[in-house]
């Protein structure tokens, strides 16, 4: 199992100092956090795309290429590119050329989004969203597979033999589909054989199984190798050297980022503490608290899935203290990950 962080470089006001750093500082913390991340021993670190005030990921194959710069290891990822408001042309090169720069270390999760900013944004309309994104992953599919691609589309001029430099270093730039619960997400990444990364942020881990074997009975009715069909989670977490500091931690930071943003929504806006240590207990799908809790938490929601290949760490809503972020990372590769993977040995 790969192990890691999603980062969508929040910047919100400190909730005990009601301090917001700068843009600029805050990047350097972002860059800092890849860095102790790359020495800790972790897996991956991905980038998430928003068009939002309070996030600073609207570029995210940027950071990720300033990262590769400061890195020698680490797998660098998109968490998720918006695919149904982008020109798959330029992914596929500004991803290329993001696997040139980290010598063969670039992955791209791609998806719908869970904001809609983006398609008025780049004039696509909201509607359209799920349409968008199946012909442009075609598109982009096709462009990974062959330097010169013919194509036509609805939704962008078509392609006649142009060819789609530069070509990454990898000789296949891999491609992960990003869902959210919609079960025809999950059949659509089976069927096509490609790798799957699942958004947890809430309930519990069981409540996927379905729609994972959903995944996994698509791809096999497709003729896809078992082996071929990753299924990877990205899920609220954070480590501190005892459950009850790492809660301490991350709680004011997620309490103001999701109370603004149920607030758009329309949820509840009482009993957020309540509910928070809810989805810390055994029970609940964050994976919050000590080494050992965390450890014991990432292997459970493994077997809950019948087996997962990467896991990644949502912790940007405890940016505000940098000292736990960097002491978080670094607990996360040198306790949780030696446990996990000692754990999974033992269990082969």
């Amino acid at each position: 199992m790969e192990i890691g962080i999603d980062s969508f470089a929040v910047t919100l006001p400190d909730p005990k100092t009601g301090r917001t750093v700068t843009a600029t500082e805050r990047m350097e913390r972002l860059l800092d956090e890849v860095e102790v991340a790359d020495r800790a021993g972790l897996d991956v670190f991905g980038i998430g795309e928003h068009h939002r005030a309070e996030f600073l990921d609207s570029a995210p194959a940027i950071i990720l290429a300033a990262a590769a710069a400061r890195t020698s290891r680490i797998r660098l990822t998109s968490a998720v590119t918006v695919l149904s408001a982008a020109d798959p042309v330029r992914v596929f090169q500004e991803f290329a050329t993001l696997d040139l720069i980290a010598k063969g270390r670039a992955e791209i999760v791609v998806g719908r989004g869970s904001f809609g900013e983006a398609y008025p944004l780049f004039g696509f309309a909201p509607e359209d969203y799920d349409a968008l994104f199946v012909e442009k992953l075609d598109l982009l599919l096709s462009l990974r597979d062959r330097t010169h691609v013919t194509w036509r589309g609805r939704f962008r001029p078509p392609l006649t033999g142009q060819g789609v430099y530069p070509r990454p270093h990898q000789d296949k730039l891999p491609v992960w589909i990003g869902v959210g619960g919609t079960p025809t997400s999950f059949a659509r990444a089976g069927t096509l054989g490609l790798p799957l990364m699942v958004a947890i942020i809430g309930g519990s881990f069981q409540r996927f199984r379905p729609l994972v074997d959903l995944y996994r009975e698509a791809g096999r009715q497709a003729g896809h190798d078992p082996e071929t069909l990753k299924v990877g989670v990205h899920a609220v977490g954070f480590v501190a050297d005892t459950d009850r500091d790492a809660q301490e931690a991350f709680f004011p930071g997620w309490a103001q980022l999701f109370g603004k943003i149920g607030a758009e929504r329309g949820w509840p806006s009482t009993g957020m503490r309540e509910q928070f240590e809810a989805m810390c207990s055994p029970y609940g799908a964050y994976l919050i608290g000590s080494p050992k809790t965390v450890a014991a938490k990432t292997l459970a929601a493994s077997e809950a899935l019948g087996g997962i290949s990467r896991l990644t760490f949502q912790m940007s809503s405890a940016m505000q203290e940098p000292d736990a972020m960097r002491r978080s990372i670094t607990l996360l590769g040198t306790e949780v990950i030696p446990r996990v993977k000692a754990q999974l040995v033992q269990t082969a």
